[in-house]
């Protein structure tokens, strides 16, 4: 009996999916990528997985969209929400939809399985920072909340910013310090 463990991966970016799939296999993890949410239609039902790894934004579609038919499938599989825009807003709506832990990336194949292993609702201490966010991490906050509120739809939430879609884009790509 092998003491292999499952993994599916729900992540759009293909170098990333590659680079993060040979890392766990050396770890003894067997990976199923699917690039997209309809792909996991496609991922035969007779599969169990162990942990599920899902990128929070896939294209134009959100990942956190997938989680409660992810969550009802498979419910004894630990749940991550991995993502290059992390904020606060995101990061609790992942939770109240069933994700176990949430991790911002860059991240490697260690700090994947150990974010998988180790779920939110076991951690021994809430980290409270006693100063206040800065006016742009404010503002990174407001535009995570918005973006979400309109599925990842950077155009969408563009237009309900009230800004032109390259100016949001370039602000996304420049995630103020937490403070």
């Amino acid at each position: 009996m092998s003491n292999k463990k499952s993994l599916l991966l729900l992540e759009d970016d293909d170098t990333f999916a590659r680079v993060l799939t040979k890392s766990l296999a050396r770890k003894s993890v067997a990976v199923t990528h699917c690039s997209s949410i309809s792909q996991l239609d496609s991922v035969n039902r007779t599969l169990h997985f162990d942990y599920i790894v899902i990128d929070l934004f896939l294209d134009q579609e959100s990942g956190l969209s997938s989680l409660p038919q992810l969550r009802k499938r498979y419910p004894s599989a630990s749940i991550l929400i991995l993502t290059g825009y992390a904020s606060i807003v995101t990061t609790v709506q992942a939770i109240k939809l069933g994700a176990d832990n949430y991790l911002p990336k860059p991240a490697n194949a260690s700090q994947v399985l150990k974010a998988l292993q180790q779920h939110t609702s076991q951690s021994k201490e809430l980290a409270v920072s006693k100063q206040p966010l800065s006016v742009e991490r404010m503002e990174w906050e407001h535009i995570q909340a918005t973006l979400l509120e309109h599925g990842g739809n950077i155009s969408a939430t563009a237009r309900a910013l009230g800004m032109h879609r390259r100016t949001l884009q370039r602000k996304l790509s420049k995630k103020p310090k937490a403070h």
